[in-house]
């Protein structure tokens, strides 16, 4: 089964960035799409970026952070959540799903998660 590892998750201040990673080791992700979300504590889990498909487009089906990016390395096997101008409110656990067909950024329709990684923005 797909296990998918998330890290680069930290403290950063308002206006900073960070970038998140999404890492498999037994798969290839390419043969997946990718979504990245997130839950903020007593909030519901909700989409954080587009999508990427398998050959590195992306599709956007909702209204998305247009501060954050998502972006495919194919060699490293990673997908990344590049996220800028990082505000308060974006503080909250970051998690990667994957799934094999495309999907709406609905997250019970997703089949693969990862344990998610904790993202602070605070002065």
């Amino acid at each position: 089964q797909l296990q998918l590892v998330e890290s680069g998750g930290g403290l950063v201040q308002p206006g900073g960035s960070l970038r998140l990673a999404c890492a498999a080791s037994e798969f290839r992700l390419d043969y997946y799409v990718i979504g990245w979300f997130r839950q903020a504590p007593g909030q519901e889990r909700e989409g954080a970026s587009c999508v990427s498909k398998s050959d590195g487009s992306t599709y956007c089906p909702d209204p998305v952070k247009g501060r954050f990016n998502i972006s495919r390395d194919n060699a490293k096997n990673t997908v990344y959540l590049q996220m800028n101008d990082l505000k308060t409110e974006d503080k909250a656990v970051y998690y990667c799903a994957a799934d094999t067909v495309l999907k709406p950024l609905v997250p019970r329709l997703w089949a693969y998660w990862g344990q998610g990684t904790q993202v602070t923005v605070s002065s």
